[in-house]
């Protein structure tokens, strides 16, 4: 809870500075003071640490890591772009991590990593999906990051003007995978590596590039003493050589059989080279030609694979059909239909056979060869039906786990009931934490799940599963996979002439567009999925589309439209006995009220919402009421009253979301200027705007910065309130919110004409009048009457 300490004085808070074009505010307590930010990631944005860990039992390449250095330090050839191809398997991203974890002291704004799986079997990630992850890693809020690729491409160039970071770009198929991915200056470094020879790279971009050849035989040799000098003596270094040549002298194949031989550590390594030749010629005699290394290294997946037990055999080339990126161990049970217990054996022994990378406790992932191989043993030795069934399962699994999950962190957005599955066991959430922990690791599975569900014949569970990820996108302005998902589900709605799927699946479109502040579109997508449940006769859609009309209208500041739709919505939940729904439509009516300055009619409409809400423990309305409650309480004059009711709002937030924590310390500040306690209202200003730049809401980021203002004006510091008053007005204008800028600059106003800057003051205050000249209702004339010079 913020405090509010009665011996705090202007002298004992630290002067703010301001340094070029301010992009971010760091907020500390108080004492620490407010400091604008125009270059590198801030205190709540540290630099971004991406590189996976570094290579186990790396061997030799003494060679290539000279060349790699001679590259970055020699000035002759320094390279900014460096391509290191070969073959599959031969080693690219062990030398590339090696070598990038040796020189990231030279890059100390951080370390950006990929996976671009250009030869995954699965989708390759797309330079847009990579860009919205590396422009969060780098300190953007979700809101403010691009729709459009080019856009993307250009905000990511200038986060990284004049920064020295280190990109790292694996498996990348194509050049148009990696060209959006290049910094565009020569303090940045970036390490690219392809089985293709991305001669665009080089030619356009002024690319270096590093041919990586297969291990010489020595230290193949060594590779392969390495791995079993704990487990086998006395192996003849002839028969190791004609291992390492079995294996094409290719790092990833040589872990295979090394592990292999270490497993047996009684069986003549002779026995096991025969074995291994065995393998061969029957693969030789099923394949066509296509080369010694590829050969070789599926030669030694087969041979490698055809030790496993039936149980690990199933589940390896069953998880080349998982559609994410990586898989956690109860994914794995379901997708292999066993139960959680049973599963860690299996995994276990695929680790151990080098067939399967644990990438962190209780995960794992296939390299890219091992998961083409994988599928291509599930198409040979499972049914049609059988890949099919296995998908579905985990795709449900996802499903339900997920409804899970939300059932602990948002039980009241659960809007499509699901039946319990008969064949699968969701995890289960202890806490809301844990809950919102899971959806934060699983959130690429969950799109992908989506997808593979709309893909496979699983339509029903696509749309449900969008539907549901829309209420965790929401709070968490994860647009790419908002939109992503409601697509996928409003396609498979589609697919099965549900009109019902298709309504919910346009309102999250709707609801995402809304918040993105594309009110356009937030508009067509609510109307259309109105018209649906109009037609339908579904009543409670009905009602829940009007509301949004509503709430679009609320934000266009058509005060009179926004009442009659949301007196049409209560009516339609009265009658159907909603009471959840009823005291949201309530508190709704009641911010109307407010902003029409009906003071003394948004109170009553507050009392009744929150009784029903504190009844049926709807505690995060209950706080979004409380937040109103005090906003109007405060205007009434009736202060204490509205300190207790935004204390009671924030003790709910503080367990709960943090963008109710960050949207409801806003009032909480306003408060505490009323009772005259500035120092106390900066703080809370702080730690608003701290919140919202992590969470993105720019529209509400400034917000907190006028008041952050504000409260410097009320230490009467009002030269120090200019810059914030400055920057909460650009982000408003930026967006379009005429009503917020208007506000802002009566504040910004205020603020010159006390600090003696009277001429522009007056500007300030004549584009607050002609703006709020837009806006009809009570609150708005009398602001403007009292902007306007006489």
């Amino acid at each position: 809870m913020v405090g509010s300490d009665d011996d705090r004085r202007p002298e004992q808070v630290n002067r703010s500075t301001v340094s070029g074009s301010a992009d971010l505010v760091q907020a500390r307590d108080v004492y620490g003071g407010v400091h604008f930010h125009s270059g590198g990631p801030s205190p709540a944005h540290p630099p971004p640490r991406q590189l996976p860990g570094d290579v186990h039992g790396f061997v030799n390449r003494v060679e290539e890591l000279g060349s790699l250095n001679r590259l970055l330090v020699d000035e002759a050839v320094r390279a900014t772009l460096i391509v290191i191809c070969g073959t599959a398997g031969v080693g690219k991203t062990a030398l590339a991590l090696r070598w990038a974890h040796a020189v990231r002291e030279r890059f100390p704004d951080g370390q950006l990593h990929a996976n671009l799986r250009g030869y995954d079997p699965g989708q390759p990630s797309r330079p847009e999906q990579v860009l919205d992850r590396f422009l969060r890693a780098l300190g953007v809020p979700p809101s403010a990051v691009p729709a459009d690729l080019e856009d993307r491409a250009a905000l990511y160039r200038s986060r990284l003007a004049d920064r020295r970071v280190l990109v790292l770009l694996d498996n990348a198929a194509t050049v148009r995978q990696v060209r959006p991915l290049l910094p565009g200056t020569s303090s940045c470094l970036v390490i690219v590596t392809s089985r293709s020879l991305l001669s665009g790279l080089v030619s356009r971009d002024g690319g270096r590039r590093l041919t990586l050849r297969m291990l010489s035989e020595d230290d193949a040799v060594t590779l392969l003493r390495d791995v079993t000098a704990d487990y086998r003596t006395g192996d003849d270094p002839q028969e190791l050589a004609e291992l390492a040549r079995l294996c094409a002298r290719l790092p990833l194949a040589l872990r295979i059989a090394a592990e292999r031989a270490a497993s047996r550590p009684f069986m003549p390594l002779g026995e096991l080279i025969q074995d291994l030749r065995d393998e061969s010629a029957l693969w030789d005699a099923l394949t066509a030609e296509e080369g010694e290394e590829a050969d070789a290294v599926r030669t030694v997946f087969a041979w490698s694979y055809r030790a496993l037990d039936a149980s690990a055999a199933r589940l390896f080339r069953l998880l080349g059909l998982h559609p994410g990126p990586d898989v956690s161990a109860p994914a794995a049970a379901a997708l292999a239909d066993v139960p959680a217990g049973q599963v860690r054996q299996p995994l276990d022994a695929l680790v151990r056979a080098h067939l399967l990378e644990q990438s962190a406790p209780g995960r794992y992932q296939l390299h890219d060869l091992l998961r083409a191989y994988a599928v291509d043993q599930a198409k040979h030795l499972e049914s049609e039906e059988s890949r099919r069934a296995a998908l579905g399962r985990v795709v449900r699994w996802y499903l339900h786990t997920a409804d899970a999950a939300l059932g602990r962190t948002l039980p009241f957005y659960r809007t499509v009931p699901l039946d319990p599955p008969p064949d699968l066991t969701p995890l289960a959430f202890a806490t809301a934490g844990e809950a919102d922990a899971w959806f934060t690791v699983e959130q690429d599975n969950l799109v992908a799940a989506t997808r593979a569900a709309a893909d496979t014949g699983s339509p029903r569970v696509a749309w449900h599963l969008a539907v549901l990820l829309r209420s965790v996108f929401m709070h968490r302005n994860a647009f790419d996979a908002w939109f992503t998902t409601a697509r996928v589900g409003l396609a498979a709605a589609r697919s099965l002439d549900d009109r019902r799927a298709e309504a919910e699946a346009l309102e999250s479109l709707g609801k995402a567009h809304f918040q993105s502040r594309q009110l356009v579109e937030a508009a067509e997508h609510h109307r259309a999925a109105l018209a649906i449940r109009r037609e339908i006769g579904d009543e409670h859609g009905l009602a829940v589309s009007i509301n949004a009309l509503g709430l679009l209208a609320l934000r266009h500041r058509q005060l009179t439209d926004a009442l009659g739709h949301f007196g049409d919505s209560l009516a339609i939940f009265i009658r159907r006995d909603d009471r959840r729904w009823q005291a949201l439509l309530l508190s709704n009516l009641a911010e109307t009220r407010y902003e029409l300055g009906d003071l003394a009619e948004a109170v009553p409409l507050l009392e009744q919402a929150l009784a029903m809400q504190q009844d049926i423990e709807d505690r995060g309305q209950e706080g979004n009421s409380l937040f109103f409650l005090s906003m109007t309480l405060r205007e009434l004059g009736r202060t204490d009253e509205a300190l207790a009711a935004i204390e009671a709002a924030l003790a709910i937030a503080e367990t709960g979301s943090p963008v109710w924590l960050a949207h409801w310390l806003v009032e909480y500040a306003r408060v505490q200027r009323a009772l005259n306690q500035p120092a106390a209202a900066l703080e809370a200003a702080h730690r608003a705007a701290t919140v919202q730049r992590r969470l993105g809401d720019r529209s509400r980021e400034a917000t907190a910065l006028d008041e952050t203002g504000e409260a410097y004006r009320g230490l009467g510091r009002p030269e120090e309130s200019v810059a914030f008053h400055r920057r909460a007005a650009a982000v408003h204008r930026q967006l379009g919110d005429g009503w917020q800028l208007a506000l802002t600059l009566d504040h910004l106003a205020t603020a010159l004409a006390e600090s003696g800057q009277v001429e522009e003051a007056n500007r300030c205050w004549h584009e607050a009048s002609m703006i709020l000249a837009r806006f009809p209702d009570p609150r708005a004339g009398r602001l403007r009457a009292r902007v306007t010079p006489a």
